[in-house]
Order: structure tokens, then C-alpha cells, then sequence
């Protein structure tokens, strides 16, 4: 008879162990214009922004600083006024030369005319040693107080974490698979001492495991396959293989009253940094991506960077913070979102095309071999220049059955998205509304010959069960 102490400790042994989850559906959207693994020069914007937009959740920030004010990196702009404790910090010092306001005198952006040499706020320094002495309780304070705990994101719902829940596991995806997504083997080199460092404090925050994540299709490098205090994961299969939520689902579902808290590995050595050395950096380096783009490559950014710095071919481009799935199109002029680790640049699409959407061509990236037959002829290796164009208006639902090839998740996509559309929170719930955010459907949105707003349905589903 098995006796059941042995039986407990068997079964912890194999759910802490690390795991191989291969993935058949999705699509890999193969585009030329991908970051080259060296560093160009990007010379330093002169302005910065942080935008409470980037913040999802963020619906009522209470300014800190007035226009003139001085800041440092690090310094509080503002905070949310349901969460008085969690400051939304400066990424660079200087003046604050304008708080941007909309409708109803909504905040924007809050624009900063950065110093040529940034100076950073000081918080306390934690030797590698000392910080297996940290408590729960001094890691949530400096964090909240830094801007750190912004690097923090809870499923579901994709908002900033609340400092007074305790996850049941925290996961961290090593890799993105989108389009010309950075490489943070790449992007991490150097970086070992504050990414271990980061996992460190992440530990601290969860009775659960916190899940490391990796490609199983690239050789990991030993920033990732070194560290202590995380599950290593190995991951297979096309993109969304590399995003977060699709991990989850397989590793750790969430359920209705589960909370799963997620780190960029950018965040984590960002974390990592801020203990060590007693400063919140947002510097990183970013992948400057897209066919429009003079040189492809890697430069150091601070968060909020002004883009009108990048070299680009033509005058009719679209500058997308982010990739070209889940990105936000922001203008020449425009800023990089707080947390994007690339930005894209391709041209714009604004013409009209006779039957063109259904004429097979040799030009054109499609999921449907029906619509881009020829496309598939040229081999996986086949790089494509794309442009904004949609070839297609919205129309009412189609029911093809595409989404669910693309969508490596146990949820019935088409009738989740009806289900938020009618307002039936009972389906809603019952179809996964819990386990998806934007990024986990914008394959879906792709491929979908109506041409629905399928990212904006998902939010807009997340806000009716977070606020029902």
C-alpha cells in the first residue's frame, strides 16, 4: 500500500519539474526587416513620454509633478487614485514641459525635456547575498516606490498587479515569437547578475513557482538556462508559442478566481538592477525593425523614447511601437510605449485594390492558401515586405473555423467573441475570457476575412467581466 507521504512528495517532485510544451497550431509571419544581433547608434531622443494609456487599468491617474517641475529617473508623475502606494515613475530626468490632456482633461501623455546625462532617484542597494534575506514586505515597498512594480502584470485582465493579492505562480516568457520580435538572448548579454537578481526578488512574491519559459527551437543562452529559483520550460511550436497566456493555459491555467502574475524578461533584469544597484533604469535595447527602416539592428533606448531620431527610407511610413500584430501606430513624432522592446516600421497601405484580395499573388503574406496560394510556393525562408493595407472592409462574422487553427489554447475563439459582443457574461466565462488579452488573439484578428476589430472585442469582453 502506497503510503500517502510518499504519495505527496512524488506528485510535488513531478509538478515542479521542468516541462516541454510542443505546440502545433498558430502561424509564423515571416517579414523582412528583422533586427541584425549588433548595436547601431540611435542618437538620444530629446523628449520622452510616459503615457498612462500604455497602462491598461490606468483610468484615473492623479498627477505628482505640475509642467516646469524637475524630475529625476524615478521620480513619481503619477499614480492611480485606487492605488495611492503604486507610483508611475519618470523613465529619464529633465523638465516636465507638458501634461498633454484629451477629453474631459483625460491625461495623455506627460512630456519630459530630458537632461543630457540622466540622474536617477537613489533607493536602497542589496548585495546578491542579501537579497535571500529580503522580505516579501521590503521588496513590494521598493518596488512600489521606484516604478518597478509596473513590470508586473496580472492575469487575467492584463492590468498592473495589486501588491495586495499573492499570485499562484508568476511566469516568464524568454522569447517572443511575433514579427521581427527582439532577441533577448541578444538583448539580455551582460545582464545575468541583475536577471538572476530580479527572479530573486519575483520569488519572494509568490508561494507558487515562478515558470522560465524558453524556445525550444534556439539554443538558450546562459542568462536564461543558468538560473536558480525559476522552473525551466522548454516551448515548441509557431507563433503564439512565445507569448505569455499561451503558456500559461498549458503550464498553469487560470480559472475564475485565479491570479497568475507575468514579467517581460526585460522587466525582471530591470528589477534585478533596481535592488542591486539602487536605481530603476529603463534603458534597454530595442530592436529597430521593418522594411522602411536604413539599418536594422539593436540601440540603446530609454522607455517613452521620442522616434523622430530613426533613420527611415520613404515619406509614407507607419511607426509602430511594438510589432506589427499588437502594436500601437504612433507617428514619426510619436513615443515608444513603456513596454515595448522594438519598434517597427513599414510602409503604409492607403489604396484601393480592384478584386485584390482575391487575386493569387507571389507579394502577399497570407494564412488562407485559397487567397495567397503563390505565397506558399516560395518556401518557409520567403521574406515579405507588408504594408497597413487590410485588402478587405469589416463585415459581419464569417464562420471559417480559421481562428481555431491559429489559436493553441482550449478556447472556442469565434463563439467567445460573439459571446462578449451579446454582453453574456455567463459565456464569456464559460468560453475563456479569463485566460486571453489582446496579444492572444491578434493572430485571429489577422487572419479573419471579416475584418473585425478582434483586439478591441477581447478588451472590451475584459472590461465588462472586470467591471461586472
Amino acid at each position: 500500500m502506497i503510503k500517502f507521504a510518499s504519495f505527496f512528495k512524488t506528485y510535488d517532485q513531478v509538478r515542479n519539474m521542468s516541462q516541454t510544451i510542443k505546440l502545433k497550431k498558430g502561424f509564423d509571419l515571416n517579414l523582412a526587416g528583422k533586427a541584425e544581433k549588433t548595436t547601431i547608434e540611435v542618437p538620444h531622443s530629446e523628449t520622452y513620454a510616459l503615457k498612462p494609456t500604455d497602462f491598461q487599468g490606468l483610468s484615473r491617474p492623479k498627477m505628482v509633478v505640475k509642467e516646469g517641475d524637475n524630475v529625476k529617473a524615478g521620480s513619481p508623475l503619477f499614480y492611480e487614485r485606487n492605488a495611492e502606494d503604486i507610483f508611475y515613475t519618470s523613465p529619464v530626468s529633465g523638465e516636465v514641459v507638458e501634461i498633454k490632456r484629451g477629453e474631459k482633461r483625460k491625461v495623455l501623455e506627460v512630456n519630459i525635456l530630458a537632461d543630457k546625462q540622466v540622474e536617477f532617484e537613489s533607493f536602497k542597494k542589496y548585495s546578491s547575498s542579501d537579497l535571500g534575506n529580503l522580505t516579501k514586505e521590503d521588496a513590494i515597498d521598493q518596488l512600489k516606490q521606484s516604478g518597478g512594480w509596473t513590470n508586473i502584470i496580472q492575469r487575467p485582465y492584463g492590468i498592473v498587479a495589486d501588491p495586495a493579492e499573492t499570485p499562484k505562480s508568476i511566469f516568464i516568457s524568454a522569447f517572443d515569437s511575433s514579427p521581427l520580435a527582439p532577441d533577448y538572448d541578444f538583448v539580455l548579454q551582460g545582464e545575468e547578475q541583475n536577471f538572476q537578481a530580479g527572479i530573486d526578488v519575483l520569488k519572494k512574491l509568490t508561494s507558487g513557482q515562478v515558470h522560465l519559459n524558453v524556445d525550444g527551437k534556439a539554443e538558450v543562452s546562459q542568462v536564461f538556462s543558468q538560473a536558480k529559483n525559476a522552473q525551466l520550460n522548454t516551448i515548441v511550436g509557431p507563433h503564439p508559442a512565445g507569448n505569455v497566456g499561451v503558456q500559461i493555459h498549458h503550464l498553469d491555467p487560470i480559472s475564475k478566481g485565479d491570479l497568475v502574475w507575468t514579467v517581460n524578461p526585460v522587466g525582471v533584469a530591470r528589477i534585478g538592477k533596481l535592488f542591486l544597484e539602487g536605481i530603476y533604469d529603463t534603458s534597454r535595447l530595442v530592436a529597430i525593425t521593418g522594411s522602411q527602416t536604413k539599418s536594422q539592428g539593436y540601440a540603446k533606448m530609454y522607455a517613452g523614447s521620442c522616434l523622430n531620431k530613426l533613420e527611415v527610407e520613404g515619406d509614407n511610413n507607419r511607426f509602430v511601437s511594438g510589432n506589427v500584430l499588437t502594436g500601437e501606430g504612433v507617428g514619426q513624432d510619436g513615443y515608444m510605449g513603456y513596454y515595448h522592446n522594438q519598434v517597427t516600421v513599414i510602409p503604409e497601405g492607403k489604396y484601393e485594390e480592384f478584386f485584390g484580395w482575391i487575386l493569387p499573388s507571389t507579394k502577399k503574406l497570407s494564412f488562407h492558401k485559397a487567397f495567397g496560394m503563390l505565397t506558399f510556393l516560395n518556401g518557409k525562408n520567403k521574406e515579405f515586405v507588408v504594408d497597413t493595407n487590410t485588402h478587405g472592409e469589416e463585415r459581419n462574422f464569417v464562420v471559417t473555423g480559421t481562428f481555431e487553427e491559429v489559436m493553441p489554447m482550449d478556447v472556442l475563439p469565434t463563439y467567445l467573441f460573439k459571446a462578449i459582443l451579446a454582453e453574456d457574461y455567463d459565456d464569456m466565462e464559460a468560453l475563456g475570457i479569463y485566460e486571453v488579452i489582446e496579444e492572444d488573439v491578434a493572430l485571429c484578428e489577422f487572419v479573419d476575412v471579416s475584418k473585425n476589430p478582434i483586439q478591441e472585442i477581447i478588451r472590451e469582453g475584459i472590461d465588462l467581466i472586470k467591471e461586472g
